[in-house]
């Protein structure tokens, strides 16, 4: 299933519900399952983002729905990456001509 990264900020109302963060990613994990996507971790982080999500959906749909399913909450903002194992990078690559 592909991989993808989001990288996650803080809204006005997401810093002050900081308290409930870690419900908020378990409660998020819960939605993104019935929509057939797994998150595979969750990090809270210091620097220029305040998270980052892992996760896997079978398709590009499917991440994107998640994704909007997260941001509607009015939590964070997301930056969603489509990741690649070194296996598909070189699938890729062999079709460069």
């Amino acid at each position: 299933m592909p991989t993808y990264i989001s990288l996650l900020n803080w809204t006005e109302k997401g810093e002050a519900n900081v308290r409930d963060t870690a419900q908020r990613e378990a409660a998020f994990a819960k939605a993104a399952k019935k929509l057939g996507a797994k998150v595979v971790q969750a990090y809270w982080t210091m620097g220029a983002h305040d998270g980052v999500l892992i996760f896997e959906a079978p398709d590009d749909e499917t991440a994107t729905a998640a994704m909007l399913s997260l941001g509607g909450s009015g939590n964070v903002n997301t930056n969603t990456l489509r990741a690649f194992t070194a296996a598909e990078m070189a699938k890729i690559v062999a079709k460069l001509q």
